[in-house]
């Protein structure tokens, strides 16, 4: 379980990266960026938060 929560952060990124290849490839809208901007702002926060606490 902790291995999952370590790498929560990394998860939420690339949920973020997944929206920028979806806007790229598919539909064209300012949805998609607004959400890939904040998956992966939230996933680097998350990401650093819960490493410091973790370790």
């Amino acid at each position: 379980m902790d291995t999952l929560l370590k790498n929560l952060g990394l998860i939420i990124f690339l949920c973020g990266v997944i929206c920028l290849c979806v806007y790229y490839f598919g539909v064209p809208s300012n949805g998609l960026l607004v959400s890939s901007l904040v998956l992966e702002f939230i996933g680097i926060i998350a990401y650093v938060i819960l490493n410091k606490r973790l370790d």
